[in-house]
């Protein structure tokens, strides 16, 4: 866990989140307003999504022209939960991408106090905030404590930190003797399959948010899901409402979840890649200070600099106000692409 002082173990993120609107990764026309004389096409290096996605699959005529059929949103939960390990599909709910559900379940509850460790992604703060709820910041599992929910990101969101899943069992325990909830967002544990808590999805207490678009290169899809106690999933579905997945979506995720070999080789590409891309952003001088598989993070202390010669460059790349030391970046999907990035580097190094 990340050191702290006492003093500085708590951030209150009410007046933050009103004060600013959240920027996201991905963003090409702020970019572009940014950056006007940039080289195009632009190329994003903002996000944690798989630069190689999924090959589509033929969609049927009929999955864009009719309404979802039950049978296909089924089949969809059913493939989930056997990539997922979750006990059953009646543990998985799908919808229209995780971004929905993480607004959706805040208002699941009466207002209450709000634990989010660390720093991570701020739409959770946000989400929990504008549905009237006291949401504190923290960065130690220590100071979670008394929480009525407590919203923790596994593998987190920029730095990969992993809380171990016994640990996450039992701060769920906790919270479910309390009537509360642990809520995992576990976007990017498709490449740390280990660390993940669906195979008791179901559990008191016990919330898991899932999201298809980043492992699988698909974020266009908007496809997530929940996966917990069938009272909370049968709430969910109500604040959803019908047809909460189109049929191309259902179709393209359905064969995405279920192939084995496509999932296991993409793992060991992202690895390599990832290891790759740390050796030569090593040997451009840069420290990188964690992240997953599908992102890297780079602290130092010229970040400011190197973003706004990246994007120069024409190369976007992810900032944090709130860390200014931090940048971000996705893995770049070619030789083509590793070659901008080291040239708009040596640029700046010179």
């Amino acid at each position: 866990m990340m050191a702290e002082s006492a003093a500085g173990s708590k951030r209150i993120v009410q007046e933050r989140i009103v004060r600013m609107e959240i920027i996201h990764g991905g963003d090409l026309d702020a970019a572009r307003a940014a950056f006007p004389g940039a080289p195009e096409p632009w190329l994003d290096l903002s996000t944690g999504i798989n630069p190689w996605p999924y090959p589509l699959p033929p969609i049927s005529a009929e999955a864009w022209a009719r309404l979802p059929g039950r049978a296909a949103e089924t089949a969809l939960r059913e493939a989930a939960a056997a990539f997922y390990g979750a006990p059953s599909p009646d543990r998985v709910l799908a919808a229209g991408g995780s971004q929905a559900l993480i607004q959706i379940l805040p208002r699941l509850r009466r207002p209450g106090a709000v634990v989010v460790l660390g720093p991570t992604y701020a739409e959770h703060a946000a989400g929990w905030v504008k549905a009237g709820h006291r949401v504190t910041e923290v960065e130690t599992l220590d100071a979670c404590d008394g929480a009525d929910v407590v919203v923790i990101v596994n593998p987190n969101n920029p730095d990969g930190r992993i809380v171990p899943p016994e640990r996450l069992l039992a701060l769920a325990e906790r919270q479910a003797a309390r009537g509360g909830w642990l809520v995992v967002d576990e976007a990017f544990a498709e490449v740390a399959p280990e660390c993940s808590v669906a195979s008791v999805a179901g559990r008191p207490g016990l919330v898991i948010l899932r999201s298809f678009g980043k492992f699988f290169g698909l974020a266009g899809v908007r496809l997530g899901f929940l996966l917990g106690e069938p009272a909370l999933l049968r709430d969910a579905r109500a604040a959803v409402g019908p047809w909460a997945v189109s049929g191309p979506a259902l179709a393209v995720a359905t064969a995405a979840l279920s192939d084995a070999e496509w999932i296991a080789a993409t793992r060991r590409c992202l690895a390599d890649a990832a290891a790759r891309f740390d050796e030569w952003l090593v040997d451009a001088g840069l420290r990188v200070a964690g992240g997953t598989p599908l992102f890297r993070l780079i602290d130092d202390p010229r970040a400011a600099g190197l973003y706004n010669a990246l994007g120069q460059a024409g190369i976007l790349v992810r900032r944090f106000d709130h860390r200014p030391e931090w940048l971000r970046v996705g893995l770049p999907a070619d030789g083509a692409a590793e070659g901008r990035v080291k040239v708009a580097l040596e640029t700046f190094e010179n």
